[in-house]
């Protein structure tokens, strides 16, 4: 829709599983990045990315996401 409408993308939060779809999506403008967001993804899952020079891209090889949970680091805030 945003492509139709000539709107470009801003995608908000979660900036480990955004990125691929930012990358595929025509139009991305940014990706915020927050550092609550980011600090919580490099504690739970390995493999969350790492802007380099400004930009995040994926990991190409790894699969999916390119995210792995760290389970004994997620296992200390089981309920």
């Amino acid at each position: 829709l945003c492509q139709a409408y000539g709107i470009p993308i801003s995608a908000h939060t979660a900036p480990a599983i955004h990125v691929h779809p930012c990358c595929a999506a025509p139009g991305t403008r940014h990706l915020e990045w927050f550092h609550d967001h980011v600090r919580i993804e490099a504690m739970l899952f390995e493999g969350a990315p790492r802007p380099v020079n400004g930009a995040l891209r994926p990991d190409s090889s790894r699969p999916g996401l390119g995210l792995e949970l760290k389970g004994s680091e997620a296992a200390r805030f089981a309920i």
